[in-house]
Order: C-alpha cells, then sequence, then structure tokens
C-alpha cells in the first residue's frame, strides 16, 4: 500500500518483540542473525522505521528491500547502514530465508561520547539501498570477529569498563567500513567512472543551455537524483577519484565558465554574473575571487 504508514520502532526490545526475537539482552545495542526472524506474513511492503542505527549484512535472500526510490535484491552479501528515522520497506514471501546478522546501536548508549557526534559524519548512513557495501570473504570475516567481540561484552557482566569497550568495537567496525568502501570506490572502477563521466555531462549540458540563467546553479541534490546515486555516495565516491566535493565540482565548472566568457567576450561583469545564475554581480565576484584569488576584472585584464 503507497500510503502505508511506517511502522515505527523507538526501542530495540519493541523491535525484537514485533519480529519474536529473544528479548535484548542489552536494552541499547543487540545483534541477532536473520535465521531467527520471524517472517512477515504480508503480500504487501512492511514500512518500517526504526529510532536507532542498524547495521546489517545480508545474503541469499528471496526477498528485495527497497530504501527510497531505490530497490535491491539479495543475491549477494552486502552490508547496509541505515540511520535513526529512516524509512525502508522489505517484501518477500513466507519461504524466504536470509541468512546474515544485523547490529543495532541505539542512540542513547552513545550519549555523551565521542562517537555520538562522529557517527554522524559517516555518509555512508545516508547511501541508498543499491548502494550497499559489497565485501569480500576476508572483509567480512574481520567484521564478524568485532561482532562477536560487541555480543560477548554485553553478554557478560556489565561493569564500567563494558560500554567503552563496546563503543570502542563500533568505531572500529565502522572505521573498517569507511576502509572497504573507499576500496570499492576505486575496485568497482566501470561503475565509478560511468558516473564520472555522465556527471560532467550532466555539468556541461547543464552550463551550456539556458538553464542556469533561470534555475540557478545546480543543486547538490539535482545533480544527485539525475545520476541516480544518493548525494552522499556521490560526494564519498568523487572525494575517492577527485579529492573533491560535488559542490566543488559545480563551482569549477561554473568559475571554468566564467573564465570562458571573461576571455572571449564583451559581456559585461554583471551580464556575465546574470548569464549564470547570480541574482547579484557581488556574489559572483566574490566567489570567483575565492576560487581563482583575482577578481572577474583583473583576469580580464590579464588578457588584454
Amino acid at each position: 500500500m503507497a500510503n502505508q504508514q511506517p511502522l515505527r520502532f523507538k526501542s530495540i526490545s519493541e523491535f525484537h518483540d514485533f519480529r519474536d526475537l529473544p528479548k535484548p539482552e542489552h536494552p541499547l545495542v543487540s545483534v541477532y542473525n536473520f535465521e531467527d526472524l520471524k517472517y512477515l506474513n504480508s503480500e504487501e511492503p512492511k514500512s518500517l522505521m526504526l529510532d536507532f542505527y542498524s547495521i546489517a549484512l545480508k545474503r541469499n535472500a528471496n526477498a528485495k528491500m527497497r530504501y527510497g526510490q531505490q530497490e535491491y535484491d539479495f543475491k549477494e552479501g552486502v552490508l547496509i547502514f541505515l540511520s535513526p528515522g529512516q524509512v525502508f520497506s522489505i517484501e518477500g514471501n513466507a519461504e524466504m530465508q536470509h541468512t546474515g546478522w544485523s547490529l543495532l546501536i541505539h542512540p542513547d548508549f552513545l550519549w555523551n561520547t565521542p562517537l555520538s557526534q562522529k557517527i554522524k559524519q559517516y555518509d555512508y548512513f545516508g547511501y541508498a539501498v543499491n548502494e550497499a557495501l559489497h565485501l569480500s570473504d576476508k572483509e567480512e570475516n574481520m567484521l564478524i570477529d568485532i561482532i562477536k567481540n560487541i555480543k560477548q561484552e554485553y553478554q557478560s557482566n556489565i561493569d564500567k569498563f563494558s560500554q567503552d569497550v563496546i563503543i570502542a568495537q563500533i568505531e572500529l567496525f565502522l572505521t573498517y567500513a569507511e576502509r572497504f568502501y573507499n576500496r570499492q570506490f576505486i575496485t568497482r572502477k566501470i561503475s565509478s567512472h560511468q558516473i564520472l563521466a555522465r556527471l560532467e555531462k550532466l555539468l556541461e549540458d547543464y552550463f551550456t543551455d539556458d538553464s542556469l540563467k533561470h534555475k540557478g546553479l545546480p543543486t547538490v541534490q539535482f545533480i544527485a537524483e539525475n545520476l541516480n546515486v544518493s548525494p552522499n555516495y556521490l560526494s564519498g565516491l568523487l572525494k575517492t577519484h577527485t579529492g573533491q566535493s560535488t559542490q566543488q565540482h559545480i563551482h569549477n565548472k561554473l568559475i571554468e565558465k566564467a573564465k570562458e566568457k571573461l576571455s572571449t567576450t564583451t559581456l559585461s561583469i554583471s551580464e556575465i554574473a546574470f548569464e549564470l545564475g547570480f541574482e547579484h554581480q557581488q556574489s559572483f565576484s566574490k566567489l570567483f575571487k575565492t576560487k581563482t584569488n583575482s577578481s572577474p576584472l583583473e583576469f580580464r585584464q590579464s588578457f588584454s
């Protein structure tokens, strides 16, 4: 049902109860296996929203997962990251057999620790489901060892060191995930280079028609949507291959076009600013100076 309100779970205990899992051994951190889940008895997708972080490795599932407008069919092992408040849906049938595991982390567990802010800086929590992390066997085994350490720690007698130990393991897990994503951007060269090529064409087309004049600079969201990737994934890909963000690429293309107009036309600075989508010449001049260390007029005079 398209307008179905998502089922919201405020606590890990509520989610465990919904999926017929045993009561969590720790109220704010949990690891479970997909083989232990109850099947969702539904002919339609179940739309869910969690108020906590979910990191899941899924393999060999006769099911599809949808996040936003993207759908992924799990025929190989992939790692997916969901942050609190993200809505996702799962569809499958009573015969489906998930394998894999999931780590649930409630934000309250991270409260008043450096990781509570740092975890928000990991872009992959905002990637679309079809941008999941594909792990090698070696990488997967490394992460499984960390998951085992987390589970062993919260199953032991809780003491004043328990939280610090678990948080250290979670941070190590997230750091490895960052490393593995960086590897994926590089090793999946064909896919990555296709996205980069499409980005260049998209920007070139946008900057050569009247889009700038009528719509202004393209937003990062606009670029990502036209490339069918999430903004965070595009930014991560670009930073790995070029060292620059999507916004920097947009500005570089703008400066490139500005230099072209300044050196080959007799248009005034204000006319060029207008053609490049700026309402005020001052805004254009300020950006140009920031990027080139010279004003538009100084740049033009260097050609005379």
